[in-house]
């Protein structure tokens, strides 16, 4: 919800701004850390500053340099945003919303084209993005694997490994070989980026990803004490962990504070849309919305989670052949920060619980206390208590269907607690907010800090709810209440005040004199309004700001606080700052401010919103037909022969070979073909291609140059959604005018989509991809085998952007290719054709150079067509669209890739089986939202001929 102008012209006086974070003294032991750590302010915001830091942890929480810390992560996975200059804006992203560290997998096929060979350039630059981090004042949780799962080809297990010796996942000498390589690789930035030596904020290390291993599995505990021993050696300093979320070498047991690496922002969907009904993550995220959010985090903070990771925090691209056989293109997740970088409603109790938990220290330091009991049995409750500061949190959660207001008897909390159907709330009572106490409140807490001479609490909840908050006050205070909707009362030693959720945006109270001689303002908002309410530290204070869609950064210089950040619609801009503030820039442009009587400057008049974008028509279309390779004349000479007779895959080589595995001729990703020569063809009634692949996968055969056929994989249900390798066989007809003597070619083209995932350590992305075995219905016969798929990746995309298309292959799909003797197209197409059919076309984009618009691509047909389109923008495989399956239909086109300003080459290669007209009927730009502010983009650099 933007501001109204009522908010911005009503509020004006005198008041003075101040600074203060709620603490207090205490003791807790620890084995991992200094003995008697108190309860108190926690570490300032990290960066890379030269000094060495101490990290450990005692069985309440992290402690960064005697100070304790609740790590309040969210998982980013910069190789699915092929933009380095997009990471920036996700991670100031992250950090504005209230997370304190970001979680990035490392996925070794990324990196690792070949046996030995590492590239952390370009897009996979490591060190920038650690780089960035720091600069952007988060913590890092690295995840280097070497598997990380994460929904990535064979869990980020390079292709290459999938035809090499050795077991994965073991303590097999032949596969730790290569282990010991990448992780070397990988230490070896890593190292100069650790906390702890003050390079960088890397202050966690995940090995592998998964389930617990059981202590009865001594080959597997070995594996990960090797693992172990291979950090230290490398010099990593930092705590270790391992998937099962104990930190340090051995299991630490109650000494380990609790952590959740994997905590559920949304879900990934599959092929079909089992997950979503067909819906796609737009339903992902209305099942994972915001109230379940709240209450799964919550339940995790009174379970004792202090180390608390959301995955996906940023939803993704699985752009190129990055996705793992489960899922499709997009990897948005229903994540809180969409795969198109815009903020959804779901970031609300990330960013109000991620605030409330770094500016509160109490919650780093929780103990069980006393059983506590709703009115109403459908409410449960969960009582904790701070033993140094003595704050009781009640995490009170509502499964049922309906909203349940009752009385918490025993809690202190005077009033009816209401909490919406399938949610939670976090109450608090006894608690010091700067140099005052609260009694009790039935709203969330979200922040307490000061600004200048005064403090500021902040409470949250749901819009329309009502929020009652009781201060402790023995001396009546003076209470004004600054906007229309708060109430207030004071009797017997409490100032209780009472606020309706929603109405007016921000509300605003401020108290004076009383126990205090300090100023205290209360703000009160709903969900809407608090993602509009923005801390942020500077080395001469907090400051508080309210208003833009994002605030990325605050600088002070003088009496000036420079503000950077975003503006989606019309609205305006209040400030609470350090002393002696008293002008305001945004995005470099002077802004008009008076004092408000709530202390703060605030805007005369609105800053104006994101103009409209506007877009293209995607015409001028030019198509050409490709797949020479089914022509019997075709000149096959320079292929790879595929005579082995011996695989150290898990499917079975069939008796008397060949191999006919793709990996193992070094195919590992994309479309693979096939061309068998044999001679004498009399008799042979059919041909049956068995052949293995991810979900989805397709095969397609022609007889000398004749299409005899097309098989597909069928669309995974929810039984089968996790099935991650699918094996057919396809019998096709031999047509009898082709049962001749002489001699014949058979080719065969394999969509052979991605590798199983090795989740279960049992060497499942081994699994065959592509053809398996051929028999003929009517006699053997003796077929001479040769195989092409991909050719060499190139250093800017890397190895998982091309796949074995004749087309990739010549770079047809690349800007430079010149089409002009192509034929003009229009849209949709009425022909049947098995095979492959390229279209290109050109479009120039103006996006004003201060408006962040995200563009995307949409395609959209009959479903009766059968017909899948593989897309290029500028030269990068950007996904898949597969028209009668979905649930895709928009993919987005990160800029950086995508010129803005500037020129663009689409080109679409779409395979057909030819049963029915293949498209595609509609092809078109879509915006998906745009905000007047950004970061500054460079472009990605194109690939060449």
């Amino acid at each position: 919800m933007e501001l109204s102008r009522r908010t911005f012209t009503a509020l004006t006086g005198t008041a003075a701004l101040g600074l203060a974070l709620a603490g207090s003294g205490g003791a807790a032991t620890g084995a991992h850390g200094p003995r008697g750590v108190p309860t108190g302010p926690p570490p300032p915001p990290p960066s890379a500053d030269g000094r060495r830091h101490e990290v450990g942890f005692d069985r309440y929480s992290l402690l960064v340099d005697g100070r304790r810390l609740v790590l309040w992560s969210g998982e980013f996975h910069p190789f699915r945003l092929p933009s380095p200059s997009l990471w920036r804006d996700a991670l100031q992203k992250l950090r504005a919303h209230g997370h304190n560290a970001v979680s990035v997998p490392v996925p070794w096929n990324y990196h690792s084209p070949a046996p030995g060979t590492y590239d952390f350039t370009g897009v996979r630059d490591l060190d920038l993005f650690l780089g960035m981090a720091a600069e952007e004042r988060l913590y890092v949780i690295l995840r280097p694997g070497p598997y990380i799962g994460a929904d990535v080809d064979a869990g980020g297990f390079p292709g290459w490994l999938t035809a090499a010796r050795g077991t994965a996942r073991t303590a097999d000498p032949e596969y730790l070989r290569h282990v010991d390589e990448w992780l070397g690789a990988v230490d070896a930035i890593a190292v100069r980026h650790l906390f702890t030596a003050g390079g960088g904020t890397v202050l966690l290390y995940q090995f592998e990803d998964g389930s617990d291993v059981p202590g009865d599995d001594p080959a597997r505990r070995a594996y990960l004490a090797h693992l172990y021993d291979k950090a230290r050696a490398d010099r990593i300093d930092v705590p270790l962990f391992h998937a099962d979320g104990h930190l340090g070498e051995r299991r630490a047991g109650p000494r380990t504070p609790g952590v959740r690496t994997g905590v559920a922002g949304g879900a990934a969907d599959p092929w079909g849309g089992a997950t979503s009904g067909g819906k796609g993550y737009a339903q992902v995220r209305q099942a994972h919305d915001a109230a379940r959010m709240r209450r799964d985090c919550l339940t995790h903070l009174a379970d004792g989670v202090t180390v608390h990771n959301v995955r996906m925090a940023v939803g993704g691209t699985s752009w190129g052949w990055l996705p793992s056989p489960g899922v499709y293109t997009s990897y948005n997740y229903g994540a809180a920060i969409g795969e198109g970088r815009r903020p959804t409603p779901k970031l609300a109790p990330l960013q109000q619980l991620g605030h409330l938990v770094r500016t509160v220290p109490d919650l780093a330091r929780l103990e069980r206390a006393r059983a506590v009991r709703a009115e109403d049995e459908r409410l449960t409750v969960r009582h904790l208590a701070n033993p140094d500061t003595g704050a009781q949190v009640y995490v009170v959660r509502n499964d049922s269907a309906e909203p349940v207001a009752s009385m918490l008897p025993g809690s202190g909390i005077d009033v009816p607690v209401t909490v919406g159907p399938h949610d939670a709330k976090l109450l608090t009572t006894g608690l010091e907010l700067g140099r005052r106490r609260l009694a009790y409140t039935t709203a969330q807490p979200m922040l307490s800090m000061t600004a200048g001479r005064q403090d500021i609490a902040v409470f949250a909840g749901r819009g329309g709810e009502t929020a009652q908050i009781a201060l402790d006050c023995g001396t009546q205070p003076v209470t004004n209440r600054l906007d229309d909707e708060p109430a207030w009362s004071y009797d017997r030693g409490r100032l209780n005040i009472v606020v309706p959720l929603g109405p007016g945006g921000l509300s605003r109270v401020l108290i004076e004199g009383g126990d205090s001689e300090t100023p205290m303002v209360l703000l009160f908002a709903d969900d809407a309004t608090a993602l509009r309410l923005w801390p942020y530290e500077t080395p001469s204070g907090s400051l508080l700001v309210y208003g833009p869609a994002l605030l990325r950064s605050a600088t002070l210089r003088g009496s000036t606080v420079h503000l950077v950040g975003d503006v989606v619609g019309q609205t305006g801009l209040e400030v609470w700052g350090p002393r002696g503030i008293t002008a305001v820039t945004w995005n470099g442009q002077p802004v008009r401010t008076q004092l408000s009587r709530a202390g703060s400057l605030l805007m005369e008049g609105l800053m104006p919103g994101a103009p409209a974008v506007p877009l293209p028509a995607l015409d001028d279309w030019r198509r050409r037909g490709e797949n020479p390779e089914s022509e019997p004349d075709f000149d096959d000479s320079a292929w790879t022969a595929a005579d082995r007779t011996s695989s150290h895959s898990t499917t079975r080589v069939p008796e008397g070979g060949p191999v006919l595995f793709a990996d193992d001729y070094g195919f590992h990703y994309g479309d693979v073909w096939y061309r068998g020569r044999f001679e004498d063809a009399r008799g042979v009634e059919s041909v049956s291609l068995s052949y293995s692949t991810g979900t989805q996968g397709l095969l397609m055969a022609w007889l000398d140059g004749r299409p005899i056929g097309t098989h597909r994989m069928p669309v995974p249900d929810r039984d089968t959604a996790e099935k991650g390798t699918w094996t057919a066989t396809a019998t096709f007809d031999v047509p009898e005018e082709l049962r001749e003597r002489g001699r014949h070619v058979l080719s065969v083209l394999v969509r052979r989509m991605q590798h199983d995932g090795d989740g279960q350590g049992k060497d499942t992305h081994k699994a065959a991809r592509g053809l398996v075995s051929v028999e003929f219905e009517g006699g053997p016969r003796d077929v001479d085998w040769r195989i092409q798929g991909a050719a060499a990746a190139d250093r800017v995309r890397g190895p998982l952007n091309n796949g074995g298309l004749y087309g990739e292959r010549k770079g047809w799909h690349l800007p430079g290719h010149d089409d002009r003797e192509w034929q003009a197209a229009d849209f949709p197409r009425e022909d049947r054709r098995q095979g492959v059919t390229w279209y290109r076309t050109g479009f120039r984009l103006d996006v004003a150079p201060d408006v962040d618009a995200s563009i995307g691509l949409t395609l959209e047909d009959d479903p009766e067509r059968a017909y899948r389109v593989q897309i290029f923008l500028n030269g990068w495989n950007l996904g898949q669209y597969i028209n009668d399956v979905g649930p895709q239909h928009t993919f987005v086109l990160p800029n950086g890739i995508l010129r803005t300003r500037g020129a663009n080459t689409l080109a679409l290669a779409v395979l057909s089986d030819g049963t029915t007209p293949a498209g595609p009927r509609e092809v078109r730009l879509t915006t998906l939202g745009a905000a007047r502010g950004g970061v500054a983009v460079e472009a990605v650099d194109p690939p060449g001929r």
